[in-house]
């Protein structure tokens, strides 16, 4: 059987590369898993341990700076996530993204949804603005690790 010569033979052949295939795609998905767990708990301590009342009251007026605040902190936040994984204009980018999304997912949640803890459509409200705020986590992590 004649086998043709590699056309570099400093790149490892689809054999060889394909063996490792399953320590790669641990390592991605470990690594991937990192970056969502992070969003993740600061998502949890900015929205769940840090925020005021003053910042829900000000969530639901319109470009008021307590609401910007609050959407600023989970930006700061996400930037330095991004600094760990991402190229530093893209860290930028993407805790802009987080920020918009942030700010308006929570302003639409105010202004929106019901605010009566007691009427089962605010729990209904409640999960669909911290979905909402999930995915943008994951369109996030997946740009970030393209």
């Amino acid at each position: 059987m004649r086998v043709s010569p590699r056309w570099d033979a400093s790149l490892p052949s689809c054999a060889e590369w394909s063996s490792t295939l399953p320590t790669r795609s641990k390592f991605f998905m470990e690594f991937v898993m990192l970056v969502l767990l992070l969003l993740q708990v600061k998502h949890w301590y900015i929205d769940f341990v840090m925020q005021t009342p003053e910042m829900v009251a000000a969530k639901g007026k319109y470009g008021d700076p307590v609401g910007i605040w609050h959407s600023a902190q989970h930006s700061i936040a996400t930037l330095l996530i991004m600094l760990l994984v991402t190229t530093p204009y893209l860290a930028v980018v993407l805790a802009l993204l987080d920020f918009v999304t942030h700010y308006h997912i929570d302003w639409y949640k105010m202004n929106k949804g019901c605010r009566d803890i007691q009427d089962p459509k605010f729990w209904n409200h409640l999960g669909l603005d911290q979905m909402a705020h999930q995915i943008v986590y994951l369109v996030i992590a997946s740009i970030a690790l393209l």
